[in-house]
């Protein structure tokens, strides 16, 4: 039995040296197409040793650390895995292994066969580098992959190669290099408070001060910087200008992997700070909370308010996202247990949702001849029934409907603020019900066109099978989280409560 535990116990680390490897042999495959297959089957096999690890740490109850390279504290590299690393892992796994699927013959039409290998390359990178970062449990680890994602997602923005993808790439890239120099620049000054760099010897450090008194100010400053960094990688208002001019150059399955997956890495991170280094208290008693709580609200107001104005849909899906950020960060910023639950539910309900709306959005786009307008877009549906189901569902669960993944994030918000006193509780029961109502004005007329009968007679669109699988395990995917929330709020509870304790 010790020597299963074992083996389990080395799949997060095997996991990220697989992908970084497939990333390392790509460029001796010549062909897209079998680096596709390469890439599709790591991610495979990466997602079934993920459910493995669910299933294993879930039953014992228990939370790992994994020495790499067997250098002690302070300067050890380490990663540490309980029920909520790997249910995130497996949530990564799935999105990107159906986003992938659904948009591959995309990828084919609109980057040149010289390159595509290049472009799985840093698919591989990318999804290394998210569970490196959903793994960490040192600060040294983090910064390493926050760097390689940054990168690797521009070269994705970048694929198309034309003039609007490289202003887009330029925007996105300055943003990123700002975050991430914040970001640095808060670790070197926690580590010289500190003198760590592993997370559990951090938080006793920190534990320590803050009972002490001392430092105050420094560390007020420190998780300011640390947080206004990875919040600006998210895109969290106001700092999220980079984020339609990106999105709308680009191709829609790099969108699907950017807003589903890439900028939730970030928010991972974020929320392992929050439960394994500084403590929900800390944060609170910093103010760093309310700080959050507030750039979240603006979030869920102001990203809808800019997509109601939006005409052209990667656009409006850009701005969408805007809010849902919003939604995570204020759900943080309520500095409880309810609110980090709603939170991290949130984090599953946008990945699985936003990344079906892009590769959806990218199909209409492709059949209306490369316009994005509203207008151009009216009968899409009708010309693909499956994408428009899809996007119709996508559409209804960010709206907030029930028996969707998007109605249960936004019940456990309410659940939350209930639970909180005065003004807060207010505020979030008012952003909520404005920004779903805001949702409903800009999904709902893009559900109607797209369903409105076109002037000419439809032509059914060439399904491949491969779009057609992965589209339908998105939808069921959303309604499972609509449906069957209840055992994945429990592995959450569980693993929060783990991720408080020091290992």
């Amino acid at each position: 039995m010790e020597h299963h535990l074992n083996l389990v116990h080395n799949i997060p680390f095997f996991s990220i040296f697989f992908a970084m490897f497939c990333g390392i042999i790509t460029p001796l495959i010549k062909n897209g197409r079998i680096a596709r297959r390469v890439h599709g089957t790591m991610v495979a096999i990466v997602g079934v040793l993920s459910v493995i690890l669910l299933v294993n740490v879930v039953q014992n109850g228990e939370a790992f650390t994994f020495m790499m390279g067997h250098f002690p504290a302070p300067w050890g590299n380490e990663l540490r895995v309980g029920p909520l690393e790997a249910l995130l892992a497996v949530l990564i796994s799935v999105v990107m292994f159906l986003t992938i699927t659904a948009g591959s013959e995309q990828i084919f039409k609109e980057i040149v066969p010289e390159k595509q290998s290049f472009y799985f390359i840093m698919l591989n990178a990318t999804f290394g580098a998210m569970l490196a970062m959903t793994y960490t449990n040192d600060m040294f680890t983090a910064y390493v992959f926050i760097e390689i994602l940054t990168i690797a997602s521009c070269t994705l923005i970048l694929a198309k190669g034309t003039k609007q993808a490289i202003v887009g790439t330029t925007h996105y890239l300055v943003f990123g290099c700002v975050g991430s120099g914040l970001f640095l620049l808060g670790v070197c000054i926690l580590y010289g408070i500190t003198g760590h760099l592993l997370f559990p010897q951090m938080k006793e450090t920190i534990a320590m001060l803050m009972a002490t008194g001392d430092y105050h100010f420094a560390l007020m400053f420190v998780v300011t910087l640390m947080f206004v960094g990875l919040g600006i990688k998210s895109a969290l208002f106001p700092f999220h200008s980079a984020l339609p001019t990106a999105y709308g150059s680009t191709m829609t399955t790099s969108n699907g992997i950017l807003s589903g997956l890439v900028l939730k890495a970030y928010i991972i991170l974020a929320i392992k700070l929050c439960l394994e280094v500084f403590t929900l208290e800390t944060l609170v008693e910093l103010k760093i909370a309310d700080i959050m709580f507030v750039l979240g609200v603006l979030g869920m107001v102001m990203g809808s308010v800019y997509a109601v104005h939006e005409g052209r849909m990667k656009r409006m899906l850009a701005y969408s996202s805007v809010a849902q950020i919003g939604y995570i960060f204020m759900g943080i910023g309520l500095g409880s247990v309810a609110g980090m639950i709603a939170t991290i539910f949130h984090v599953f309900a946008h990945a699985a949702t936003k990344s079906m709306l892009f590769i959806c959005c990218g199909t209409f786009i492709e059949e209306a001849d490369g316009k994005e307008q509203l207008e151009n877009l009216k009968g899409a549906g009708h010309r693909n029934p499956l994408a428009g189901i899809a996007f119709t569902v996508g559409a209804l669960s960010m709206i907030g409907v029930p028996l969707f993944a998007g109605f249960i994030s936004k019940l456990y918000f309410a659940i939350a603020a209930v639970q909180m006193t005065g003004i807060r509780m207010v505020l979030v029961l008012g952003a909520l019900a404005i920004s779903m109502i805001l949702n409903a004005m800009y999904f709902l007329p893009s559900v109607i066109a797209i369903w409105s009968r076109p002037k000419e007679e439809a032509k059914k669109a060439h399904l491949t099978p491969l779009f057609a699988v992965a589209m339908v395990l998105f939808i069921v995917v959303n309604f499972v989280l609509g449906i069957g929330y209840r055992p994945i709020v429990q592995v959450m509870e569980m693993g929060i409560e783990l991720m408080q304790m020091v290992l």
